[in-house]
């Protein structure tokens, strides 16, 4: 697998309750917005970058990389990003990664996919000593079918249908993957 094989997504649909209601990737964050963070990060590791977006499609979209917004009924949460994004993906891997995370490394695809490729699996998921962290994740477009029937079922647990697919971890560095997830963490954060 090469990056040719591989479209990068970054989920900004969520609803940013724990912001108070704000749409978390247009926060500036050290004089970028949230969302410029991930894109400058993600986009040399991957062939092509979508952005899953609910609100200020326009405002993404200045970025310059199409945005998605999501496809299924009743706000879904992350998954519902995941599942617009195999949808509309052209390469057979679908790498995401949320837009609240500005420290991402710059392995992490690489890393993902020697790991995928290892174990022959269908979703690499990133670890940390402390937890999973299910956004940062690379997936074979080929388990749409299995997300659609999952969201159908009012299912909406990110690692719990991770967990029903053939997957592997890849274990990181806890700060690699700390997340900015209130207004106060977006003045204090390093």
């Amino acid at each position: 697998m090469n990056t040719e094989q591989i479209t990068g997504v970054i989920l900004a649909g969520g609803q940013g309750l724990r912001m108070g209601g704000v749409d978390k990737g247009l926060q500036d964050f050290h004089g970028r917005p949230l969302v410029a963070w991930a894109i400058g990060h993600l986009k040399p590791q991957v062939h092509r970058l979508l952005i899953s977006a609910n609100r200020n499609l326009e405002r993404y979209a200045a970025f310059g990389y199409p945005v998605l917004p999501d496809q299924m009924p009743d706000y879904a949460g992350p998954l519902a990003g995941i599942h617009a994004a195999l949808t509309h993906a052209q390469t057979p891997w679908v790498a995401t990664v949320p837009c609240d995370a500005p420290n991402l490394p710059h392995d992490l695809i690489a890393r993902l996919v020697a790991e995928l490729n290892s174990h022959d699996a269908d979703i690499a998921v990133a670890r940390t000593a402390a937890r999973a962290e299910p956004l940062h994740c690379l997936i074979r477009r080929t388990v749409l079918p299995q997300l659609t029937a999952y969201l159908g079922d009012h299912q909406r647990k990110v690692l719990d249908w991770q967990n029903t697919l053939k997957h592997c971890w890849v274990d990181f560095d806890a700060a690699t993957f700390r997340n900015i997830n209130t207004l106060e963490e977006l003045t204090r954060h390093d």
